[in-house]
């Protein structure tokens, strides 16, 4: 196996004929019936039966998915929620995640600089080295939040690279309010986001960052682009990859996301969560399979693999 990031993900990306990956942001409300109807699983105030149900979600998530796509987004959010136990949930589903074979990129939105910065890096992204914690395995790739500057993507760059894992600094989010921020211009018109993109990529494409694959290991995450935003976004930044939010549930279509792409197909993960893990709740699937809550997810990922393949053509 390869020991770059940016290279399993490429191969796996191949292997797999797309570019779909699916988060995991996990609602116990939201939850099939089948689940939490059931009398050992029916109690959301307490917080053991609550994790339990959500580790049965998403570990049969997990299970569907796993050969249909090349990497899962796990939202630790969801998890943290629920304070040390759901923190001990979050890096179970990362466990059954890497056992599947799947590129596993944990979704912690981590940032500050310094120590703090190698503090949370090796929390996130390390392995860890303590006795007791052999093959216990953090995930692949991890977000953190571009806005201290490099000074607080060094530190997770560094110890990444050093694990043969990988980064999406988040550079551009979707919310109107971000785009307040994102979207303001300095006196030559370079809006926020681009500057923020091109000191980004100025680290990433460092040789010491990049594969074989002519990727580097440090991407970032585009939320919220026009069509003209992506191309000029993937035109001026060969090397890096980017992982798109949007897709299904938020509004992007296929077209949409696919401008992050290269022509042959490389260079950008599109991501898709509560259209696919809530699929069973959308009356197209529900028509098709009734109670049968995963294959409706399973469909769903087929749907958004022939989505992405029809749009790319």
């Amino acid at each position: 196996m390869a020991d770059h990031f940016a290279d399993r993900l490429t191969e796996a990306i191949k292997s797999k004929g797309t570019p779909a990956i699916v988060g995991l942001d996990p609602i116990y409300s939201n939850l099939p019936k089948q689940i939490i109807e059931r009398k050992d699983l029916n109690d959301e105030t307490d917080v053991e039966v609550a994790i339990d149900a959500i580790m049965e979600f998403c570990t049969k998530v997990l299970k569907t998915v796993a050969p249909l796509v090349p990497a899962v987004k796990i939202n630790s959010a969801f998890f943290e929620k629920y304070y040390w136990e759901g923190v001990e949930a979050y890096y179970s589903v990362v466990q059954e995640a890497t056992a599947l074979g799947l590129e596993v990129i944990g979704d912690v939105k981590r940032g500050d600089i310094g120590s703090t910065a190698q503090a949370y890096a090796n929390a996130h992204i390390k392995n860890p080295d303590f006795l007791d914690m052999d093959g216990i395995d953090a995930p692949d790739a991890i977000t953190i939040n571009g806005f201290a500057g490099t000074d607080g993507i060094i530190p997770f760059a560094e110890t990444a690279t050093e694990q043969g894992k990988g980064l999406f600094v988040w550079v551009k989010a979707s919310n109107p309010s971000a785009n307040i921020l994102a979207e303001f211009a300095n006196e030559d018109g370079q809006q926020y986001y681009e500057f923020l993109a091109e000191q980004v990529a100025t680290l990433a494409c460092e040789p010491k960052y990049l594969g074989s694959c002519g990727y580097s290991n440090i991407g970032m995450v585009i939320g919220g682009a026009t069509a003209e935003q992506a191309q000029t976004l993937r035109q001026q930044y060969p090397h890096m990859l980017f992982l798109v939010p949007g897709f299904g549930a938020q509004g992007a279509l296929a077209s949409d996301c696919l401008e992050f792409c290269k022509d042959d197909g490389s260079g950008a993960l599109i991501n898709a969560s509560r259209s696919i893990i809530y699929a069973y709740d959308n009356p197209q699937y529900q028509g098709q399979y009734g109670d049968d809550w995963v294959k409706c997810i399973e469909q769903a990922c087929v749907d958004m693999k022939a989505q992405l393949s029809s749009a790319n053509v």
